[in-house]
């Protein structure tokens, strides 16, 4: 439908201008300005400067790779219906101003690694929570714990109104926090995970040590320098020979024929890889890890076992958590609550998916629209399609009879 001239003017919008092109007088007070965001996971110097941070980012990715949900159970505990509130729309999908739902929960379980505990704080309300604990949430933030008191934290949390990061006082009742649940391997000061570091780090200081551009060098010179005439004589030589080396343009420098020089600069054997080796594999073996899993090649099997050992603690901690804080007695008891769920066939071979929704269908587990949603095709047209039954089994008469006489039914009312 064409607009009048008069209506295109008055609705009309500019994405670059930011208002309406008509508007001569345009507000130029946008707020703190930054040149990086924010809002960003700001890891502590230790675990930056190591390949931690890769360990760190591998958990996190699969951990917001599940699908956190405010949903309802039935009288079984079992997951009934995916409830539409403004809660369940932060975990899916909309967490606040700067993050979805996904890159909310990667947020969080990189700064819980890094803090060892960390609080999810619901920035905006429906309801005043000190009035009354029926509210819904709009947006959750991440926040760092900078005090614990009695029934208090002071939390360090970025404010999307004024784009900087504040500390503020929040009541335990309304903040979920997160711990950590391996802490005891991760951010204990004397853990495996703080070793690993400490040995890292000291491998970076020899690296750059090696790489200073020294000489490390020894000049034995034909007399003894035990009386301070000798010992100033040998200071003067050391002196001149560095000006020789420093002046010329290929450092290229020389000495005297009853001189010897000797190199110290030399790798020299340590077992402090050796030691690295150790406690690399040692984290892996506590955090139920595999060194496959984080170069892409781990199977079926190992990466069941990581799910089951590491991402399964940690989802399970965040929900229970939420539960706990985000929704009243009387929502528990209306069945409401928080679950992670992930997609199983995720890992599946193609040569295997075949046979997997052969049983599936035959065992009347899914029907075939479901099966097509999981490999990633529309829906079928077909009512068949959405019946749950085994469709390798012939249809009794019962069954065969039952559509004819109601179709035998709606012809004779036409009749008539």
């Amino acid at each position: 439908m064409q607009f009048a001239m008069g209506n295109r003017l008055k609705h009309a919008w500019n994405a670059f201008l930011n208002r309406d092109p008509t508007d001569t007088f345009p507000s130029y007070n946008m707020g703190y300005t930054s040149t990086v965001r924010p809002d960003r996971t700001r890891l502590t110097r230790s675990n930056e400067r190591s390949i931690v941070t890769a360990l760190y980012n591998r958990i996190a990715i699969h951990v917001a790779s599940l699908s956190f949900q405010h949903v309802r159970l039935d009288q079984n505990g079992r997951y009934l219906e995916e409830i539409p509130s403004y809660f369940n729309n932060c975990l899916t999908l909309d967490a606040n101003l700067d993050q979805t739902g996904r890159a909310f929960f990667h947020d969080l379980v990189m700064s819980m690694f890094d803090e060892g505990c960390v609080a999810i704080v619901p920035v905006d309300t429906t309801i005043n929570p000190d009035i009354s604990g029926g509210y819904d949430i709009t947006s959750l933030r991440v926040g760092k714990i900078l005090e614990w008191h009695p029934t208090q934290v002071k939390v360090s949390i970025y404010n999307e109104k004024t784009g900087r990061r504040e500390e503020i006082f929040l009541p335990k009742k309304i903040v979920a926090i997160i711990e950590n649940p391996f802490y005891a391997v991760m951010n204990e000061p004397n853990s495996t995970l703080k070793r690993l570091i400490r040995k890292l780090n000291l491998l970076d200081a020899i690296d750059e040590q090696s790489g200073s551009g020294k000489l490390d060098l020894i000049i034995q010179l034909p007399y003894i320098t035990k009386t301070p005439a000798r010992e100033a004589q040998a200071e003067k030589r050391r002196l001149a020979l560095e000006q020789q080396l420093f002046e010329t343009k290929y450092g290229v420098g020389y000495i005297d024929g009853t001189e010897k020089v000797t190199q110290l600069n030399r790798p020299v054997d340590n077992n402090l890889m050796a030691q690295i080796t150790y406690l690399t594999s040692m984290l892996y073996s506590q955090l139920g890890l595999t060194e496959s899993v984080f170069n892409g090649t781990a199977d079926e099997k190992e990466m069941l076992n990581f799910y089951s050992h590491t991402i399964e603690p940690i989802g399970s901690v965040i929900v229970d958590e939420m539960k706990r804080k985000f929704l009243t007695n009387t929502a528990r008891t209306q069945k409401q609550s928080v679950i992670f769920l992930r997609k199983p066939f995720d890992l599946v071979p193609v040569t295997d998916l075949a046979e997997i929704a052969d049983k599936f269908t035959r065992n009347e587990i899914l029907s075939s629209n479901e099966l097509r949603a999981i490999i990633g095709f529309k829906p079928s047209a077909d009512p068949k399609a959405d019946e749950l039954r085994n469709k390798n089994l012939n249809q009794s008469t019962e069954e065969v009879e039952e559509p004819i006489k109601v179709k035998e039914g709606i012809e004779s009312d036409k009749k008539i």
